[in-house]
């Protein structure tokens, strides 16, 4: 396929494990309108959900371009933390659409990062991000962790989707390693995903509170950040600013494998509730502490990605001209 057009209108989609929204592109020069919100339970599949989000934005696409948390696999992507197996062509043909893409979530995130103004973001650190300085990480803790890369050539965003979500992670010090043995095993590991996504600050929390001999209240995420935000001394920040540090150290992880000279991304539904909360030098000294490569790490800019629904407009921005980006459409749109 030389080139590849996604007649309008199109709905750029956004799934997770409990979220999937929606937005109406009407046109290659319009922007997206505000995004429809719905729950990815109460959905049996994706093109149900678009039956859905069609009644609720007045409008039926001609093409979609979605997004999921999960590997995609051509024209099909199963999503990690929900039962949705989205397969593109069969839900082209029940929905009719003219033409349709799937790209992993942080995928998409990642191709999101050359539409990303600077009022949508906060950095963390003085260094600023400079557009065309080099390779980008994008991460961040929802349902799961997401991460993902971009590398420009020749004019041309190329995405690095990335499992490195279910990589081992291990403590590097003493406080860690007196948590490590009480955290909870997630299909018989500790992995990056199951201390970071938004469940692992519940993990955290009750390890941290085990290894100093104290009882666990068995609180949910929402409730250890209120607990957090009101008192800033208690058990509760303090797992919170260990949650910062651990994001941060693995941050510069993936920042140093991509050598992202072009900047780190953060991104997801964890880190913007908890962003008052944060200690950007310790932050920063947890992100360049990288010897022997530590240098580079000092070089890479970082910051918080605060408008919910980036995703979407760089999804949008795919559909407008597809030929800036480098996908193998030939292998995966649907039609």
């Amino acid at each position: 396929m030389s080139a590849i057009s996604f007649p309008f209108p199109i709905f750029v989609c956004d799934t997770g494990g409990t979220n999937v929204r929606f937005a109406l592109k009407s046109a290659p020069d319009s922007p997206p309108g505000e995004a429809v919100h719905l729950k990815t339970h109460e959905y049996p599949g994706l093109g149900e959900a678009i039956e859905a989000a069609a009644a609720k934005l007045g409008a039926r696409p001609r093409s979609v371009i979605a997004c999921g948390a999960g590997p995609v696999d051509g024209r099909t992507l199963k999503l990690t933390n929900a039962p949705w197996l989205m397969d593109g062509p069969k839900v082209a043909k029940a929905v009719g659409l003219d033409q349709g893409l799937l790209l992993n979530d942080f995928e998409a995130q990642a191709l999101s990062l050359p539409t990303i103004p600077d009022q949508w973001a906060r950095l963390i650190g003085p260094a600023r991000f400079s557009p065309g300085s080099g390779p980008q990480v994008i991460l961040g803790p929802g349902t799961g962790l997401g991460v993902g890369a971009l590398v420009e050539a020749a004019g041309r965003h190329t995405p690095l989707a990335s499992e490195a979500c279910h990589t081992d992670f291990g403590p590097i010090d003493d406080e860690e390693a007196a948590i490590w043995p009480h955290l909870e095993r997630v299909y018989g590991r500790v992995t990056t995903e199951s201390v970071m996504a938004g469940p692992g600050l519940v993990r955290l929390h009750a390890a941290r509170l085990a290894s100093l001999c104290k009882p666990a209240e068995g609180l949910d995420g929402a409730a250890i950040v209120d607990r957090a935000h009101q008192n800033r001394a208690g058990d509760e920040a303090a797992t919170v600013a260990l949650y910062w540090r651990l994001i941060a150290r693995f941050a510069g992880d993936m920042g140093v494998t991509f050598v992202a000279t072009g900047g780190v991304t953060l991104s997801g539904g964890v880190l913007p509730r908890i962003l008052d909360l944060l200690d950007e030098k310790a932050f920063r000294a947890a992100f360049e502490a990288k010897a022997p490569v530590d240098a580079m790490a000092r070089r890479i800019p970082t910051r918080l990605v605060t408008h919910a629904d980036a995703v979407l407009v760089g999804m949008a921005a795919i559909a407008a001209k597809p030929e800036l980006y480098a996908i193998d459409y030939s292998g995966r749109c649907w039609k």
